[in-house]
């Protein structure tokens, strides 16, 4: 009777855990196209340089221009962030004289300025028309061939 009674309440933990990863993994579902490079790898990836990218960008005219563009629009990324911290980060202090009120805006200053760079990168090199997530992926599929002499 134990038996019986743990074997329905394991079923029910189960089935509802499945229906949570189930619902977590439609609404990251864009992780799927990077599971193949991040997963359980017996050999990882080695580290690409700049020259690497610059030698896909050279070989795929189509990908290689988004890959491109997608690490240009880093530097917007990195610049707002600077900015956003650095400000944000200074009015905490002027006002609240408070050290760790500072830090907490440096950081929050930081990731907004984050995202509000990408936005901008987004505008301003049109990242709306290209599809940066096919080109990275294009990108690590040349890479793991070429690092394994496939290329």
């Amino acid at each position: 009777m134990g038996d019986s009674s743990s074997s329905s309440s394991s079923s029910f933990f189960r089935r509802h855990w499945e229906g949570y990863k189930e619902f977590w993994s439609e609404r990251f579902s864009i992780l799927d196209n990077y599971s193949r490079f991040i997963k359980q790898r017996d050999n990882p990836i080695p580290s690409w340089s700049d020259s690497d990218v610059d030698a896909f960008i050279a070989v795929d005219p189509v990908h290689g221009n988004a890959l491109k563009t997608a690490r240009e629009a880093v530097k917007f990324g990195a610049a707002g962030s600077v900015i956003g911290a650095v400000s944000t980060a200074g009015v905490a202090w002027k006002y609240s004289r408070s050290l760790h009120g500072a830090a907490l805006s440096l950081g929050a200053g930081a990731v907004f300025g984050w995202t509000f760079g990408h936005e901008v990168a987004n505008h301003w090199l049109q990242l709306y028309r290209v599809d940066t997530m096919a080109a990275q992926v294009k990108f690590l599929e040349w890479w793991q061939n070429k690092s394994e002499g496939r290329s």
